[in-house]
């Protein structure tokens, strides 16, 4: 751990790698409550427990269900139970990244007004997941990434 990580540690008792985690866990468990929100959620009145049939819009921008909402609140939870340690904060970025990535891939090769868009998702919730899913994998990655000195002092940026 660097002198730099090591005084973030002693301040809050977290590193970096767990306060990213812990942010994403709240910013999901956020979007999961908000979703459920006439107002935030427009078209409120056609939230639909699953599937593309949904016409409620969190921000009027991302297609929502009860589904989407229980999702988004679950893996907010992760999050913040995640945390708790480096490795778990860790693994919840990275293979919380892959997922979005995943979902990604699928947003972008389904049929949106078929029965495989269960989610539901929309354009704009395809491209937020790579967002997510990119972000999330390098943060995982970089703030984990141990940087020993040689003896000339330089960083090595070993993993």
């Amino acid at each position: 751990m660097t002198a730099e990580r090591n005084i973030q540690s002693q301040r809050t008792g977290r590193t970096p790698v767990q306060l990213a985690a812990l942010v994403f866990g709240i910013v999901f468990l956020l979007v999961g409550v908000l979703g459920f929100i006439p107002g935030i959620t427009t078209n409120y009145d056609q939230l639909a427990a699953a599937g593309h049939q949904s016409e409620a819009m969190l921000l009027g921008i991302f297609q929502v269900s009860i589904l989407h909402n229980i999702v988004h609140l679950l893996f907010g939870i992760a999050g913040l139970v995640l945390a708790r340690s480096i490795p778990g904060a860790r693994n919840y970025l990275i293979w919380g990244g892959v997922i979005y990535l995943v979902l990604w891939l699928y947003g972008l090769f389904i049929d949106q007004q078929s029965a495989a868009n269960f989610v539901p998702l929309n354009t704009a919730d395809t491209w937020l997941h790579f967002i997510l899913g990119v972000a999330m994998i390098a943060l995982g990655l970089l703030l984990t990434r141990r940087r020993d000195t040689n003896v000339g002092g330089t960083a090595t940026g070993r993993v």
